[in-house]
């Protein structure tokens, strides 16, 4: 996230409580479970099925 506020030039960031990030998805018609559950990425299996990245870099991925 701090990358991200850098990108954007955002001085700080505010915390994004449920009952916010419910009614947010609420209005995209989405559910909330998928930003309030992790997921587990098997990062190996796909480099290893010879998945290559277009972008390994956060920060060049976001000036993109």
């Amino acid at each position: 996230m701090a990358a991200l506020r850098r990108r954007v030039g955002a001085p700080f960031g505010l915390p994004a409580t449920r009952w916010m990030l419910e009614l947010g998805m609420l209005v995209l018609r989405n559910e909330t479970e998928l930003l309030l559950k992790s997921r587990w990425v098997a990062l190996r299996r796909l480099l290893d099925a010879g998945y290559e990245f277009a972008v390994t870099d956060l920060d060049e991925a976001l000036a993109r």
